[in-house]
């Protein structure tokens, strides 16, 4: 039993305006199957994706907070000029600049049209083949405790693991990277940024979701109501939802 990471939940003012931001900046499609903007590749709502994690825009009444997130999406390039037209193209879709403290460094950090970062890498041979997201990254204060939680929880395959980072992948070697990095931020405010999980085919989701509960996770009351997923935490307060296969 496990689960796998299938869509970076992002909740927005306006998901349809978000949904075609990251859409456009990653070359990929918007789809609107129910109140939700689903982003994934293009020729088709394929959902879960069997290779790439996609990204679900969510409508939600809070106003957009000022404090970091604790998730953002790290995008991959080929090139130096790739690098360039990239940044120039989301800053024409309405990205804009922002300083997370991160001084002189080869990437770009910008934030998309309702303030979420990312980063626009500099080319990396270790990520030539994740398709448009190199990494889903999350802020973390001990990444090795990290991995003894989503090394059980997860079925990808745990790459790299220290006192700075811990990063996994697909066991089929697709995809974008899942890297735990070691932050000093703690957590002020809701996650506005989180991983959705799925069960692999076949297994119980309730059974899935008290095994995540053994290993550390808390159940999470997010004013859902009765929904057909289970919002929990892990031993960080890492928002998640394990969601139901449909």
């Amino acid at each position: 039993m496990a689960v796998r990471p299938v869509q970076v939940n992002i909740k927005a003012l306006d998901p349809v305006a978000v949904g075609r931001f990251w859409a456009q900046a990653l070359g990929w499609s918007a789809y609107h199957p129910g109140v939700t903007t689903y982003v994934g590749p293009a020729g088709g709502l394929i959902w879960p994706d069997p290779v790439y994690v996609g990204i679900d825009a969510v409508p939600v009444p809070d106003p957009v907070t000022t404090a970091k997130n604790r998730v953002h999406l790290d995008l991959a390039t080929t090139s130096e000029a790739h690098r360039a037209e990239l940044v120039e193209r989301v800053k024409a879709l309405g990205a804009t600049p922002v300083d997370v403290g991160q001084g002189r460094v080869p990437w770009t950090v910008l934030a998309d049209v309702e303030g979420n970062e990312f980063c626009v890498l500099e080319p990396r041979d270790v990520y030539r083949d994740t398709g448009p997201i190199a990494a889903i990254v999350v802020d973390c204060a001990d990444p090795r405790a990290m991995a003894r939680f989503w090394g059980e929880a997860l079925d990808w395959t745990l790459h790299e693991v220290a006192d700075d980072r811990a990063v996994w992948r697909s066991a089929e070697g697709t995809g974008p990277y899942l890297e735990f990095l070691r932050t000093p931020d703690a957590k002020t405010v809701p996650d506005r940024v989180h991983l959705d999980l799925l069960p692999r085919p076949g297994d119980d989701k309730e059974a899935e979701v008290g095994r995540l509960r053994a290993l550390g996770a808390t159940d999470l009351d997010l004013g859902q109501g009765d929904v057909p997923w289970t919002c929990l935490a892990d031993p960080e307060d890492h928002e998640f939802c394990v969601l139901a296969p449909s």
